[in-house]
């Protein structure tokens, strides 16, 4: 029988083509294996990875920390459900609470699954804490979201192609535009009903749309006035990704604390997945604090694997991966390095209209529109000289690459990109 590293790339295309449900539009490179910033195709040539499975390996690919700790456990105890107690769990969650500071977490597996705990939190909350009417309980969520596909995330989606023909659709949330207090505002203030926020401190699939500096902390104010839950979506911009711990603190001038938790503008439930397990298995977790969370007893939300050992003992290492190796004062360093290279070819750039981004979390939009297929070509081409990207948004390339580059590997990947849009000028 023919190895893997003996067949071609379309090989496996053609697989994944055959066999399996169409619902992505894979870059055409086909991966084998990865090591830090790096990933190496079937055929053995080597890519840096600018998206880190959409921000999942901020520690970079198969850290050997998180990988011991995933092997150890799995030789031991892999899955008890939580119909008993593990020795595993109580001490992951004493430990995410007390690394984020939150008396609670609830944990789960994806983060689709994370969004839809909060969603249930949220609404059990304003029934009996808030006092809101059975049934009547509305939820704000901001244009251009995107918070997963189940069928209650693409409810109040308006991102058509995630829509289109999925109905009937689940009722309770009000739309309202992104960065925009002033609407804000006035839902709160002309409904009575209104239970919670829900927001992504930086919209990653729009686009890294990247909102004004005070915009958090004005949310988190709002939210406190009229007695609504905040919640922030951190499953892609946590975990360091943005140059804090997390984005809803990462303007916050203090250079320490916002390292350990969310001082600045700290949610009410805060959602976390992706980075949380270091990319190597599903970890995700809604926090909240013991008023929050209290609503929750025995029976009335759950998974199977939500709190498994494997997931407790690699959430647990990832995190203090991130600690140990100042992940965040990286991603800080880096992103600022990185868009001032990128403004300077801006400057001289007819193909690129802008670059905006926080940390390690940027996109540079493309002069073209969002029917255009050239950042789909760009990225093609970005493949071809060594860098792995995607577009979002058909004109928008984001670059999110492992939070463990160096700053002679990111310069390496500036002058590759600079490089690559140069064959794409006017």
């Amino acid at each position: 029988m023919a190895t893997a590293s003996a067949k071609t790339p379309d090989h496996f295309i053609n697989l994944e083509q055959q066999y399996g449900a169409h619902n992505y539009h894979p870059l055409p490179v086909v991966l084998q294996r990865g090591e830090g910033v790096y990933v190496w195709d079937v055929e053995g040539k080597q890519y840096y990875d600018f998206l880190s499975a959409y921000s999942a390996v901020n520690q970079g690919h198969c850290h050997p920390k998180i990988i011991q700790a995933m092997v150890n456990q799995a030789q031991t105890l892999t899955l008890t459900s939580r119909a008993f107690y593990n020795d595993q769990l109580g001490p992951y969650e004493q430990f995410l609470t007390s690394y984020f500071g939150f008396d609670k977490v609830l944990p789960m597996n994806t983060g689709a699954e994370a969004v839809e705990t909060a969603l249930k939190i949220c609404r059990k909350w304003a029934y009996e804490v808030k006092g809101i009417a059975e049934q009547q309980a509305q939820i704000v969520v901001c244009d251009g979201n995107f918070h997963g596909r189940t069928t209650t995330i693409i409810s109040f989606s308006n991102d058509t192609n995630a829509r289109t023909n999925f109905g009937p659709y689940t009722q309770g949330f009000i739309a309202i535009p992104y960065d925009d207090v002033d609407a804000l505002e006035h839902v709160f203030k002309s409904n009575p009903n209104i239970a919670g926020f829900l927001v992504e401190p930086i919209q990653g699939e729009a686009g890294v749309y990247t909102p004004a500096e005070d915009y958090m902390l004005r949310v988190k104010e709002l939210c406190t006035k009229y007695n609504v839950l905040f919640i922030a979506d951190e499953i892609q911009t946590g975990i360091a990704r943005t140059g804090s711990l997390l984005a809803v603190c990462g303007n916050c001038s203090c250079e320490n604390a916002c390292e350990r938790q969310a001082t600045y503008a700290r949610p009410d439930l805060l959602i976390l997945g992706k980075a949380l397990s270091g990319g190597v298995y599903p970890v995700s977790a809604v926090l909240a604090d013991e008023a929050v969370m209290q609503v929750i007893h025995p029976g009335q939300h759950g998974s199977t694997f939500g709190g498994n050992p494997i997931a407790a003992a690699v959430a647990v290492a990832s995190l203090e991966v991130v600690q140990d190796e100042n992940l965040a004062q990286n991603a800080r360093k880096l992103g600022k390095l990185f868009r001032e290279k990128m403004n300077e070819y801006l400057q001289g750039s007819s193909i690129v209209r802008l670059v905006r981004g926080k940390g390690l979390l940027n996109a540079i939009v493309i002069n073209d529109t969002e029917e255009s297929d050239t950042a789909w070509n760009i990225c093609v081409a970005l493949k071809d000289n060594g860098l792995l990207a995607k577009p979002t948004h058909g004109n928008i390339i984001r670059f999110a690459p492992p939070l463990v580059m160096t700053e002679a590997q990111l310069l390496d990947c500036v002058a590759i990109i600079c490089k690559t849009l140069q064959h794409f000028e006017n």
